[in-house]
């Protein structure tokens, strides 16, 4: 005896048909325009958690035919932007202290009205603002002096214990390159810890023991300085005169060698 199957199949079809045809939820909101609201920053105390002082903007974006945005705190409308971009400047301490809502409504050429998602802030004081600030501002800057100290002292270190090198004596530069110092004028290779001051850099010379200002000499410049150490190397080579600081230095240095028994 045969059965036939061919009701039961035309129903498992019709049933996945259902099933494909049925508006999904998220098919239905991705149809729907969205306004969609942001909160800048523009001059101020943003905590990252909320609260905020200063002054900051609306700024909204929507679909193409979007005419004009109008944006509100709490049911206060203050302001309406026809144009894009649609962005409204607001200050804090013109409104109360406390939580308040910050939403938009738009217009499309076509009628619809749109609504944003509600964003919630509080309104601090300039004092609360300033004082949340410096505390995280104030250990910044004292974790930046401490290690400006550090590399300072390590620099200092590693030029000493590697000493002063024989004028005229064959160098490499290394990954930094080398430097002219303004105050001896010889060459040295710049350290890994000098202070980088954008277009310069302040470094410590291994040579005559002086911080300034360098630059990363060019090879012709750095040859130059080496042949001038030569030139002073030389026998007949006039030594230039110490100031009395560099010989009050040197004095202060050679003593601590003397045999004092």
């Amino acid at each position: 005896m045969k059965h036939n199957h061919k009701p039961g199949y035309l129903f498992i079809l019709l049933f996945c048909w259902l099933l494909l045809a049925a508006p999904r939820p998220g098919q239905a909101q991705e149809d729907t325009p969205q306004l969609t609201v942001r909160l800048g920053r523009d001059f101020g105390y943003s905590s990252g958690g909320g609260d905020i002082q200063g002054t900051f903007s609306f700024r909204a974006s929507g679909p193409d035919n979007l005419e004009s945005v109008t944006f509100y705190i709490d049911d206060e409308a203050i302001g309406t932007v026809t144009q894009p971009p649609f962005r409204l400047q607001f200050n804090t301490d013109n409104y109360g202290l406390g939580l308040h809502t910050l939403r938009a409504t738009g217009v499309t050429s076509d009628g619809q009205i749109l609504e944003s998602t509600p964003i919630v802030r509080n309104f601090v004081t300039a004092g609360e603002g300033w004082q949340a600030a410096g505390r995280i501002v104030v250990p910044l800057l004292g974790g930046m002096v401490l290690i400006m100290a550090v590399a300072w002292g390590i620099t200092m270190l590693a030029s000493r214990r590697r000493g002063t090198l024989p004028l005229g004596a064959p160098r490499q530069y290394g990954a930094y390159g080398g430097a002219i110092c303004p105050k001896c004028q010889r060459p040295y290779s710049m350290h890994m810890l000098a202070f980088n001051l954008l277009t310069s850099r302040y470094d410590y010379c291994p040579h005559c023991g002086k911080w300034s200002l360098v630059k990363r000499a060019t090879p012709q410049e750095l040859a130059a300085a080496e042949q001038a150490e030569l030139a002073l190397a030389s026998p007949d080579a006039q030594v230039p005169e110490l100031s009395p600081e560099e010989k009050l230095r040197r004095q202060l240095e050679d003593s601590r060698f003397e045999d004092t028994r």
